[in-house]
């Protein structure tokens, strides 16, 4: 089985080796599982908005990089969009497009597609010692989730709330990168269990 993870530094694991990122976790454990999952395809940087996401694309469907179709195809992206302080119309719009990208690599198999929601920098030390109201960046997240959650439940793909989980264990260092800011291995292991209890 292919798969093909479309995100940002969530989906590389910035600030971690790749095998700790919850796309390889992931792909791991649906092995584990007895499925025969290839490892992630990846096309993420730190730092990309929806736009810049859909850019890299672009060029890699003109490199040959993207070769659909794919058995499965992720989605995480907007944590950017909100960082910048980019509209939640804006973000409906683009992510819209981006997921669509995502089905027809998924061979227009929505079952098998997988939006993952952003997860609240805010709560991080570093959101904590960003200066930056904590509780404004919840609530603009919060905008953002309900747009991605919405629009996945339109195109009949799957959803997976890593949310919720990520508040839980909230500026605990055992769940974050040496960055304060990034999730460590054991808080993506926390992603792949919410990941798991959607039967593939």
């Amino acid at each position: 089985m292919r798969y093909l993870a479309l995100g940002d530094s969530y989906t590389i694991g910035e600030a971690l080796p790749v095998e700790d990122s919850w796309p390889m976790q992931w792909a791991h454990a649906l092995r584990a599982n007895g499925m025969a999952v290839s490892d992630p395809g990846i096309i993420a940087k730190t730092g990309w908005t929806t736009d810049e996401l859909s850019e890299a694309i672009d060029e890699a469907e003109s490199s040959g990089t993207i070769r659909p179709p794919y058995d499965l195809v992720s989605l995480l992206i907007g944590v950017n969009n909100q960082y910048r302080g980019r509209s939640s119309e804006n973000y409906r719009e683009e992510f819209s497009a981006l997921l669509q990208r995502a089905i027809a690599y998924a061979g227009n198999k929505t079952s098998n597609v997988f939006v993952v929601s952003i997860p609240d920098w805010g709560i991080t030390e570093f959101g904590q010692k960003s200066g930056r109201d904590v509780s404004q960046i919840a609530y603009e997240l919060d905008v953002y989730n309900q747009i991605n959650r919405d629009v996945s439940k339109l195109s009949s793909v799957h959803w997976v709330d890593i949310s919720k989980v990520t508040r839980e264990v909230g500026a605990d260092p055992k769940f974050y990168a040496e960055d304060g800011l990034h999730p460590s291995r054991a808080l993506y292991a926390l992603w792949v269990k919410e990941l798991l209890k959607i039967k593939i």
